[in-house]
Formats: structure tokens, sequence, C-alpha cells
């Protein structure tokens, strides 16, 4: 790999950072540690670090500033040294959009109060919509590193029906996201002392409408795994190398993320586990959508789908 490409992985690597500590500061109760302030910390550059929710929220948006940073020279340095039509040049475009968006939603929930203890509905749909930026983030991230390292650019026309299997598969994940970003949220604002009382909490009659939705989280779940594990076994004998590669680890994480789902049900979702849960989460997005471009990839011409 080039100096280009390595600084694009770490560009990714980073902004996983960023992703894992903005968990902490929700699931820490930390999101109201700037008042209602942005791009000020409680009307300051620099605050007084009275309390600890105001170190652990300003030092997440100093960890996103310098993500937007990075992005930014990411995207300089690629359009100054990517030749024209190279795919990774949509890649720094992209990136760099979604960036920008996600500086503007997270200034949202600070300045509408969507955080702390916040139990309203268009803070539930504020935080899906941050998790579907924030996929789109890492995704064009993913392909900009990609690209930069040689990846071959997609072809859509021709294959029939593979980009529509492909874009259904990115959707279901998309919304194993957003539905888990809002189960995330319910389980920070009511916790439950036991398995049993938090299964009484969701089945109970006027319970509040976060209660009531996480309840689904796991049967998407479920469904959008039976359903990429049949398309990797239709699709796999007819890959090259490098594709078969790319579902293996994909099978491999979504067999690891299922079971941290699990485990973060049990155990009535920790802290600790809540952000392993979401790096697997991103790391099956990031491997299912690199799994995608391997497959479409204008370098393999397979894309015959097998229904028997």
């Amino acid at each position: 790999m080039n100096r280009f490409s390595k600084f694009t992985w770490a560009v990714l690597g980073w902004n996983l950072l960023v992703i894992l500590w903005g968990a902490f500061v929700r699931a820490s109760g930390s999101g109201a540690g700037c008042g209602r302030h942005w791009p000020t910390c409680n009307g300051e550059v620099i605050p007084r670090p009275e309390r600890i929710e105001t170190i652990i929220e300003f030092t997440h948006r100093m960890m996103s500033g310098v993500a937007l940073l990075l992005v930014l020279a990411m995207l300089i340095w690629g359009l100054r040294t990517l030749a024209k039509g190279h795919p990774a040049r949509k890649g720094v475009v992209a990136s760099s959009i979604f960036i920008i968006t996600e500086a503007l939603l997270g200034a949202s929930l600070v300045l509408f109060e969507w955080v702390a203890q916040n139990q309203s509905a268009g803070r539930a749909i504020a935080v899906a919509l941050h998790l579907a930026n924030t996929f789109l983030l890492i995704g064009s991230l993913a392909l900009t590193a990609y690209w930069a390292s040689g990846g071959a650019d997609i072809r859509l026309k021709g294959r029939k029906f593979l980009p529509w299997l492909l874009g259904l598969g990115l959707l279901g994940v998309l919304v194993i996201g957003m539905s888990g970003a809002i189960t995330a949220l319910g389980d920070t604002l009511f916790p439950a002392k036991s398995l049993a009382e938090g299964l009484q909490q969701d089945l109970q009659p006027g319970a509040h409408f976060l209660l009531h939705l996480r309840v689904y989280h796991p049967f998407i779940a479920v469904t959008v795994a039976v359903y990429t594990l049949y398309l990797i076994i239709n699709l796999y004998r007819q890959q090259d190398r490098q594709s078969q590669r790319f579902m293996q680890l994909l099978i491999g994480v979504g067999v690891l993320q299922l079971s941290a789902g699990l485990t973060n049900l049990l155990l009535l979702a920790p802290i600790p586990l809540q952000i392993i849960h979401l790096l697997l989460a991103d790391t099956v997005w990031i491997t299912y959508v690199l799994t995608a471009a391997s497959l479409l990839s204008i370098n393999n011409s397979s894309y015959t789908v097998e229904t028997s």
C-alpha cells in the first residue's frame, strides 16, 4: 500500500474510535455534559472540567473534530493525487459529505436537548438517523480505503439481480443498526434488574414506545442473518478467491455479532458489552460493504444466483 491508502485505513480506524466513544457518551448519560451549547461546551471553547460528564462529552467533540479534519485532509489529498476516473475519488467525496451530515446530526441532538434522560420520539428518530448516517460514513471510508489499496471499481450493468440482492442485504443490516440504536436507547433510559423484568417491561400494555420497539431488534437481526447466509451459500462456489475470503469473514463476524447480541440481552446490556456489540455491528457493516464491492467488481464476472 502507498502512503495515501495507509492514511485512508487510519482515517477509518479513527472514525470507529469516535463512534465507540459516542456510544459511551450515550450509555453513561453524558450527552448533556456540555449543556445546550454547540459547538462550544457550556458556552466555553475549552470548558472547566467540573463534572465527569463534561469531560466525557467534550472528549467526544474533540475526537469528532479531529475526524472531520482527517476526512477533509483525505479529500484534498485524494483529489490532488488520484487520477481522474479512479474509484477512490468517489469514496473521498462521499466520505466528506457524510462526515458533515454526521456533525450536523450530532449537533441536533445537543441543540434540541435529545440527550441524557430525554424520552421523546424526536430523540428516537434522530438516534436512528444518526446511526444510518454513521454506517454510510464508515461504508464510504471503507470503500475509499479498499479502492485506494488496489480494489477494482464496481460494475452493475449485466449483473442481473445480484446488485438488488446485495442491496437488500445491505438495507437489512442498515435496518438492524437503526433498530439496535433505538434498543440501546431504551436499555439506557429504562434499565431492568433482570431479564424477566425486562421482558415484562416490553410486553406491558401502556409501556413507553421505546420498550415496545426494542423487542423487534433481535427478530430483524435473525431474519437478515438467515437471508445473508442463504445468499452466500448460493454465491460462494462461483466467486474468485478474494470474494470467497470476504464472504467467509462476513459469516465469521456475523456469528460473533449474534453471539454478542444474545449475551448482551442475557446480561442486561452492561456498558462494556454495548461497546463491543456496536464495534461488531460496525465490523459486520464494513465487511458486508466490502463483500458487495468485491462481488460486483469489474474483475469478477460471476453473477449467477442458484435457487436450488
